[in-house]
């Protein structure tokens, strides 16, 4: 093998020297085979202690999270994560329990479980939940599952499709294929809703149910949610709402008041946990009360002044996740609950709203938004007006990042051409969105004045312009000596 060339390889830095092995080596000789044993030094990097410090945190400072600075990803509600929810959840008596325990040494973490149960059964407008699911996605596969058990156990067989809207994630027909569902796009109109004539359309009895997210991925409300629900309903299908964009209506209106059966949450969008690669997610799934018998088991119920498991529930699609699910998120969840109450949650999805809307109007006359009217948690803008000098959504989201920001949600919805989704979420100040918006504006100009450094960018990265299609095809997802990234 060839000697590896290490950058800051110093040699002569590492002066110490490792304790002689315990095991001598006719010992080691007669239990491994030769063939197997190192003949000679391992060809490591010699490099001084404080220098290997400063390499590795250098490292660290390179992925962009919500307390480096502003995270505008449209629909994934990258919001502040409280870090008094990180001490809830290291509590000893959280901590430290073991998933075999007892119920009887665990009442605490069970009436935890117990009270988020029912605090999401509020908010939601649900009647019922299990917290088991481990993530967004693994939420919504658990809803779809109780929409087909619900069917196959009325014996309605012929129910083999899901309807799901042209703006949904990407998620939703994912999920409702893996269930074994064939989908089915719905159109939406003009107005960025749902196409009711379309939808009546394609509403018949081989329609299990359509999955639904309110405000919906253009950041609009729809509308007509009722008379949605009703056309699902009277053809016997359900109603799925997707709860990545609850953040919107918190605390204002609920889902299940709207007509939606079955709904998962994103505890690590709405509930300020943290999200992506800073931490599991955890995805809940509540139901009206004709599917509480087809949740995930077990359920926790309380019984007297004691707190149980239930696993009695005959019509359950079963275990979806080992033990008590992401038990730590549930925590930080419950603990940010408790933390804003009623009214605090309501106030958190109002400025949602309120920022939002005031990055619209103050973006308006520099990009161009194609549905330019009162959004709700986000809205979206496109390159339409910088397209006249060639500068495209992926320049500008490259620019964003020489400006130390964190480029928002771009080509999604793929109902809009060129788009980026902007979600500034509640969390962020006035200051820090005029910022924001002083910034897009500057990349505006650079774009009509100079749009070679705009297409050209990002300049201050340490990675700069990348082949996006060889990278999403051929990923390098680890280190080899000789390759070169």
């Amino acid at each position: 093998m060839p000697k590896l060339i290490f950058e800051k390889n110093v040699p002569g830095s590492n002066s110490f020297s490792l304790p002689p092995g315990q095991i001598p080596n006719p010992a080691i000789s007669k239990t491994i085979p030769a063939q197997f044993l190192r003949q000679e030094a391992l060809n490591l990097p010699e490099i001084s202690e404080v220098e290997a410090v400063r390499h590795f945190t250098e490292l660290s400072t390179r992925a962009y999270g919500v307390d480096n600075g502003f995270y505008p990803l449209g629909s994934c509600t990258m919001k502040y994560n409280p870090k008094i929810n990180e001490w809830a959840a290291r509590l000893p008596g959280f901590a430290g329990i073991h998933p075999y325990q007892p119920e009887d040494t665990v009442q605490g973490a069970l009436q935890l479980y117990y009270e988020m149960q029912e605090m999401l059964a509020e908010i939601t407008g649900m009647d019922g939940f299990s917290l088991q699911p481990a993530a967004g996605a693994h939420g919504e596969l658990a809803g779809v599952m109780i929409i087909k058990a619900y069917h196959q156990q009325r014996q309605d067989a012929k129910r083999t499709k899901i309807m799901v809207p042209d703006s949904a994630h990407g998620t939703n027909p994912a999920s409702a294929n893996v269930v074994g569902f064939e989908v089915i796009e719905v159109k939406s109109n003009q107005r960025g809703l749902v196409d009711l004539e379309d939808l009546r359309s394609k509403m018949t009895d081989e329609v299990a149910g359509l999955m639904l997210t309110n405000p919906n991925t253009l950041g609009l409300f729809e509308e007509d949610i009722q008379e949605i629900a009703t056309i699902v309903h009277e053809a016997g299908g359900l109603l799925y709402y997707d709860g990545a964009n609850l953040n919107g209506i918190m605390g204002v209106a609920r889902p299940g008041d709207m007509g939606f059966d079955v709904i998962h949450v994103n505890l690590h969008k709405t509930f300020g946990t943290p999200h992506g690669g800073g931490g599991p997610g955890s995805g809940p799934v509540g139901v009206k009360a004709q599917l509480l018998d087809f949740l995930p088991k077990p359920i926790t119920v309380k019984q007297g002044e004691e707190y149980r498991f239930n696993y009695d529930l005959p019509l359950s699609i079963g275990k979806v996740k080992n033990f008590y699910g992401n038990f730590g998120v549930i925590v930080k969840a419950y603990a940010y609950i408790k933390a804003l109450g009623a009214e605090g949650l309501k106030e958190a999805g109002q400025h949602a709203v309120l920022n939002a809307n005031y990055l619209r109007h103050q973006l308006r006359d520099d990009y161009h938004i194609p549905l330019d009217r009162l959004c709700k948690h986000e809205f979206i803008i496109n390159s339409k007006k910088q397209a006249e000098n060639g500068v495209t959504t992926l320049s500008i989201a490259k620019r964003l990042i020489d400006y130390g920001n964190h480029p928002p949600t771009i080509y999604f919805p793929l109902i809009v051409s060129e788009a980026m989704m902007i979600e500034p979420t509640e969390t962020e100040s006035k200051e820090r969105l005029d910022e924001f918006v002083q910034t897009m504006r500057t990349i505006a100009r650079e774009a009509a004045e100079n749009p070679e450094l705009v297409s050209q960018a990002p300049h201050k990265a340490v990675i700069k312009r990348v082949d996006e299609v060889t990278a999403a095809r051929k990923p390098v997802v680890k280190w080899e000596a000789g390759v070169k990234i």
